[in-house]
């Protein structure tokens, strides 16, 4: 369970070897217009360990054959391979059955598929689907084109001027006809942390379910589902040293049996007549077609590589790593930080002067540091505090003081590039 301090804590550098668990990552020694790689957009995506890169290999190498159909031994073994990988991730993530881990192409695919069988069935005119105004595009686009087909409207937790939910604002919006909440554990605009196992608590109070999107959250730490009591939880495999392509619909058991299918098509089938399709059991019957089998073996490996890590030293690392760069930041002249929650995982948005965040990466770029820029797929972030876009650097466990100092050294650069 993700819980960060509010403060910097005091670290001896034997708490955390970040320089061994950089050896794990290859990517890290490629040279960018000539200089090291300075990976700061881990909120995009992250790099991968070399036990992910050989485990996705191996499959093909060795096991390349399609799950659940074939009687021959390649069949068998990446079936096999395949359901190890289900298993693994629901240890990592503390789900109660491998039927409640639904493999699918990431968070969005994820969210939609929540709105497009429980929405449909639970949602109708008049009712209320409660989101915040945090929410990465995935968690705001399903929702509205939900009440768009239902009638029903969608309703916004306000946030105060430093990225948090206002949470007496979100009381007063569950005491309406609300059929679900559906909120991001962690802003990847932001960097906020929600409480989000108080608001959960606040939802079931009233019968309410609600829908986690843990993307933000899985590479800062193990997730527990039922120490959370989420109804669903959504996160993609490559924000968390996994694959591109991959992640998991965690869901109760209880509410995926009610569900419909999401598709139609091989593999969520127990049998076909012109007349009649009997479903397969869960976790099959929302996995229609070939699946990315690669993908999820090897993002079965990325959570046993993530299960042998010390994450109490590594949360205490992370942030200190992120005061570091809010302290430097902070100290520059013409900088304003676009998210100051009193609860944040590494991520630093920020504006500087009147200089296009776009520039600010492009000049970036050219000393190999790599932030991301833009709107982050949150437009109404931006617009809640009066930017079109922000610079945005995101940290994760294999990033260093050094590299905080290489991304102040660039802002230093793009002042004098641009005259500043």
């Amino acid at each position: 369970m993700i819980t960060p301090p509010t403060t910097s804590v005091p670290m001896s550098p034997q708490t955390f070897d970040v320089e061994s668990l950089r050896g794990e990552f290859p990517i890290l020694n490629v040279l960018v217009h000539g200089h090291r790689l300075v990976y700061l957009d881990n909120a995009a995506t992250s790099q991968k360990p070399r036990a992910v890169i050989r485990s996705e290999e191996e499959y093909y190498r060795t096991m390349n054959a399609n799950v659940h159909r074939g009687v021959h031994t390649l069949s068998e073994k990446a079936t096999a391979r395949y359901e190890e990988s289900r298993e693994s991730i629901r240890k990592y993530i503390g789900a109660g059955s491998a039927k409640e881990i639904v493999f699918v192409r990431g968070t969005t695919e994820a969210i939609n598929l929540v709105a497009a069988t429980y929405g449909k069935m639970h949602v109708g005119k008049g009712d209320h689907v409660v989101i915040s105004g945090m929410e990465h595009h995935s968690n705001i686009v399903p929702w509205q084109m939900l009440c768009g087909e239902t009638g029903a409207l969608l309703r916004v937790i306000p946030l105060n001027d430093r990225g948090e939910v206002i949470l007496s604002e979100y009381e007063k919006i569950l005491d309406g006809p609300v059929k679900l909440v559906a909120i991001s554990h962690i802003s990847n605009a932001l960097g906020t942390v929600n409480p989000i196992r108080e608001m959960i608590a606040s939802a079931h109070r009233r019968g309410i379910p609600v829908l986690v999107d843990g993307a933000q959250a899985m590479q800062h730490g193990p997730v527990d589902v039922r120490e959370l009591e989420c109804d669903f939880y959504a996160f993609s495999g490559h924000k968390m040293f996994g694959p591109t392509g991959i992640g998991i619909l965690f869901g109760r058991e209880a509410l995926l049996e009610t569900m419909p299918p999401y598709q139609g098509g091989g593999d969520m089938i127990k049998s076909v007549t012109f007349e009649k399709t009997i479903y397969n059991d869960l976790p099959h019957k929302f996995e229609a077609g070939t699946p990315n089998i690669a993908g999820a073996v090897a993002l079965g490996t990325a959570t046993e590589w993530l299960s042998g890590l010390d994450w109490t030293a590594i949360g205490l690392y992370e942030q200190n790593l992120l005061q570091y760069a809010t302290d430097a930041l902070s100290d520059m002249p013409g900088v304003r930080i676009i998210g100051t929650a009193e609860r944040k995982a590494g991520i630093v948005s920020f504006v500087m002067n009147d200089i296009h965040p776009h520039d600010i990466g492009t000049i970036l770029d050219r000393d190999g540091v790599a932030i991301r820029t833009g709107h982050h797929c949150a437009q109404p972030v931006m617009m809640r505090y009066g930017v079109p876009a922000t610079a945005r650097a995101s940290f994760a466990l294999y990033n260093t003081a050094s590299e905080v100092d290489a991304l102040i050294a660039a802002l230093g650069r793009v002042r004098e590039v641009m005259g500043i």
